[in-house]
């Protein structure tokens, strides 16, 4: 099979476990970042490389939204106000540039353990949730007979053989699509250094953060917002859209709530993709 023409870095936010649910941050989020291999190597690897080289003067510096957020490790140049306000606009800069599609997926652990007498594990529905939508996004650009690597950054050898296990029953056919021979699954150690996976660790984060609060700001999400994959029949609308329980973020919040007695759900999930 064919090398395709996309790569997808894919990263997480909060714990998946069901264990114990942190009130402060109670969502686990699956953030598929798709993007075009052109774009990729002659755009946004070289923006977020200029930046390292300008705050740092060398590019071996990993970009980490905890890190970055707490100014801690080689981000402590942020404790600094005046260095802090230029980071961050010269960050949101170069992400609001990139061209790229987000499919992500929110689980809201707690409500997910009040639903079910034996719930799922919350990895588990995201990630069909996500490739689901990203089958669909290659189909919809030729790509579905091409081989598309879905790259995650190593957290263990239990936890990669684990994932690596429910991805390839989710490529044998067990989601509502099909089988999904084209995908394959890589796992990246962080000291690589990877410009894709280091942005998929900057996105999931704010879409948490907006599923919890999403009448709080958060100019972090509101760059993302646009990249967000949308269906077909949601195209052309502006983003533009009635607030459900999606909240409009354009990822998936799981479970769905009720309206009312019996299953009446809501619509689903609102999907978008800038043109890449």
């Amino acid at each position: 099979m064919e090398f395709g023409d996309y790569i997808v870095y894919a990263d997480e936010s909060g714990d998946h476990s069901l264990t114990s649910v942190n009130p402060q941050y109670p969502v686990f989020v699956l953030a598929f970042c798709l993007v075009h291999k052109p774009t990729y190597v002659n755009s946004i690897v070289p923006a977020l490389q200029r930046l390292k080289f300008e705050f740092w003067g060398h590019d071996s510096v990993v970009l980490h939204g905890h890190e970055i957020r707490k100014s801690q490790g080689d981000f402590n140049i942020l404790l600094n106000a005046n260095t802090r306000t230029k980071f961050f606009e010269r960050l949101n800069g170069v992400i609001e540039a990139a061209d790229f599609t987000i499919i992500a997926a929110v689980i809201d652990k707690q409500r997910h353990i009040e639903r079910y007498a034996e719930p799922k594990d919350p990895y588990e529905i995201a990630l069909v949730f996500c490739m689901e939508r990203l089958q669909r996004s290659l189909l919809e650009r030729g790509q579905a007979d091409r081989k598309t690597y879905v790259q995650v950054e190593c957290r263990g050898a239990a936890e990669d053989a684990k994932l690596e296990l429910e991805f390839r029953r989710i490529c044998d056919g067990q989601n509502a699509v099909g089988p999904m021979p084209n995908l394959d699954i890589r796992f990246v150690d962080k000291k690589h250094n990877s410009t894709g996976l280091q942005l998929a660790d900057l996105v999931a984060h704010p879409i948490g953060r907006h599923a919890i609060k999403a009448d709080q700001p958060n100019r972090a999400y509101d760059i993302l917002e646009p990249n967000f994959r949308r269906g077909p029949s949601l195209r052309g609308l502006g983003g533009t859209f009635k607030r459900a329980w999606f909240e409009a973020t354009g990822s998936r919040p799981f479970p769905e709530k009720q309206k009312g007695p019996g299953m009446h759900r809501d619509p689903a999930p609102i999907e978008h993709s800038r043109s890449i």
